[in-house]
């Protein structure tokens, strides 16, 4: 959740009547601290309680109005969460919205839901026999991962003071790759214990290694959490891999590490696209595995799993027994309430899908990613990711290879999430010096696409890098689509007088102290990560045929793209004329928010 600061009107009023654009309004209605008389309504109060009520209808309709400044969710291919799920799905959610998942006595039908859940996740991870698994459902993975974090701390604890040894001097410690979601720093902070962040290159994949892994443990480490699924490129980390290592260490030293897992994406895309891939609790060392239930589990966004492998893993003393709601029941959770509708909708869709239907879901969605990394490939962009590659070479291979099986099944190509991460290549960063990377995310935001260009993890972050998420609302027209509009923002770019060209560079212009005209940006402009000049509407720009060659994957042309019909350029309706952007201030923390076109 993000934080939110109080607003003051008073302020808000003084600060809009020095601003650039507001102060243009000055003499008129507008008040930026009230909604405006609409719907038959006086002005309504946007940042203090008002005094009356006004009729449910305008209510609804002034927050549906205003919701439609949001992008479209099926166009963030920035996120890995589950944008839609079908009219069933809905129907059953909403009937089941006022429910608390935490209350047992009142609700049993929706506890043995729950205790279902468990029990396929469990299955589904390979829990060995004879082992009693346990497990519950969170707000989310970074729940989940404080929780199994806290389980491994406990026990350590407990280990350490059996041997009579301080717990508190030098303390715990945690080990993780630098490439971790910040979830997994969260937790060290939160509960004091020391994040050992393992670096991170190019060599590796921009995930951890375990041969440097191991190198940062010693008898006060808690654990270690390997992520089955980067949120920089989607690449594996090897548990298997880091368990040998572990097993190695402990024959040593006689010092027993743990694994946690964190399968916040993997753990519902592994099983389903890699059925023999160990990384679950069949590998000895995983004590225990998260997931999200919201990403590729399918679910609406609020849903998060945890499954240790065996009840003796979870210290006791982490249990609470509450007695106050009817009956005695156990809870292993950071907070209390929480809404059963999201567990109902999991169990909604590991029945309607069944193995199944998440198999075909994943392999379209794996399918999907290749497909948009093989036409960025041939463009002007080198791939981060790997998914695309075959297994049987090497990563410098031509992907000809794998495009000649005409085979599609995942275990032909090296393992992942169906994440694209890429770069301005080489050749076109050299040949047109003065773009810069950040401006095709900007400029992709003007036709309702959001795709992220940030920095790579510590040790590389000298790397820029786009990435798109595909999930199962993304479909083989979208990504059609998508290519072609990359490839036409980034072409819009290689003239130095271009529209867009120009757009970008007086964007940059007053933080930069470059004197608007048509010259380029400095190429010493420092890469930022959340860069302010993100326009609205920008126009489309001129296109040359000595480009038209990019854009096609094995010989075909992308279907719906500017290569299949050339002289389209610009003739969209959707294709917005106007250069509006967006004020930003040097107070500002992040981002201003704008609205976005419909690309589609």
């Amino acid at each position: 959740m993000a934080l939110s600061r109080h607003i003051d009107p008073d302020e808000l009023l003084k600060a809009c009547s020095d601003h650039p654009h507001y102060s243009l309004l000055t003499g008129t209605t507008n008040n930026p601290t009230t909604h405006k008389p609409v719907y038959g309504l006086s002005n309504i109060p946007k940042f203090t309680l008002p005094e009356s009520g006004i009729p449910k209808s305008a209510a609804y309709q002034l927050l549906h109005d205003e919701m439609e400044l949001d992008g479209a969710p099926i166009l963030n291919v920035a996120s890995f969460v589950n944008t839609g799920m079908d009219e069933h799905a809905d129907k059953l959610f909403a009937e089941n919205v006022n429910k608390n998942l935490v209350d047992f006595d009142e609700y049993p039908a929706t506890q043995a839901i729950h205790t279902r859940c468990i029990s396929i996740l469990a299955d589904l991870w390979k829990v060995p026999k004879g082992c009693k698994a346990i497990g519950t459902a969170t707000t989310g993975s970074s729940e989940a991962i404080m929780l199994g974090g806290l389980a491994m701390k406990k026990r350590w604890q407990e280990r350490m003071k059996q041997a009579g040894k301080d717990i508190h001097k030098p303390g715990p410690n945690i080990v993780f790759g630098a490439n971790a979601q910040v979830a997994l720093e969260k937790f060290a902070r939160y509960f004091d214990v020391e994040a050992r962040l393992v670096p991170v290159s190019v060599e590796s994949r921009f995930v951890m290694d375990p041969k440097e892994a191991i190198k940062m443990i010693d008898e006060n480490t808690i654990g270690i959490i390997v992520i089955l699924g980067s949120t920089y490129t989607g690449e594996f980390e090897d548990v298997k891999g880091m368990s040998e290592l572990l097993d190695e260490y402990q024959e040593r030293t006689g010092i027993d590490i743990p694994i946690h897992v964190d399968g916040a994406s993997g753990a519902f895309v592994a099983p389903f696209a890699y059925p023999d891939y160990e990384w679950a609790f069949s590998v000895s060392r995983v004590n225990s595995i998260n997931a999200s239930g919201h990403k590729y589990g399918l679910t609406y966004p609020g849903l998060g799993w945890l499954v240790i492998k065996d009840e003796n893993l979870l210290p006791k003393d982490l249990i609470f027994e509450l007695h106050y709601l009817g009956t005695a029941q156990s809870s292993f959770t950071l907070n209390f309430s929480r809404p059963a509708a999201p567990v109902l909708a999991q169990m909604y869709r590991f029945l309607t899908l069944g193995r199944q239907g998440y198999t075909e879901i994943v392999k379209v969605d794996l399918a999907n990613a290749r497909m948009l990394s093989r036409a960025l490939e041939m463009s002007y962009f080198t791939l981060l990711s790997n998914i695309h590659r075959p297994v049987d070479s090497s990563l410098a291979t031509s992907v000809s290879t794998a495009v000649s099986r005409d085979k599609e099944d995942p275990k032909y190509y090296v393992k992942g999430l169906p994440v694209v991460a890429f770069r301005l290549s080489d050749k076109f960063k050299e040949e047109f010096p003065y773009v810069r990377q950040r401006w095709i995310q900007q400029l992709l935001r003007s036709k309702g696409w959001i795709v992220p260009n940030y920095n790579a993890p510590k040790a590389a972050e000298q790397i820029e890098m786009l990435r798109v998420v595909i999930r199962d609302t993304m479909s083989a027209d979208l990504v059609g689509r998508l290519v072609s509009d990359i490839l036409e923002v980034t072409e819009s770019l290689m003239e130095k007088d271009s529209d867009n060209t120009l757009i970008m560079a007086l964007a940059e212009a007053p933080k930069k102290g470059i004197a608007p005209g048509p010259a380029p940006p400095d190429p010493a402009v420092e890469t930022s990560k959340n860069h302010t000049a993100q326009h609205r509407g920008a126009p489309s720009s001129r296109h040359h045929d000595k480009h038209h060659k990019h854009g096609k994957t094995g010989g075909r042309v992308i279907p719906g793209s500017h290569l299949e019909h050339p002289g389209k350029h610009g003739s969209d309706g959707n294709r917005l004329e106007s250069k509006a952007g967006i004020h930003k201030s040097e107070q500002d923390d992040g981002p201003g928010q704008v609205g976005f076109g419909r690309p589609c």
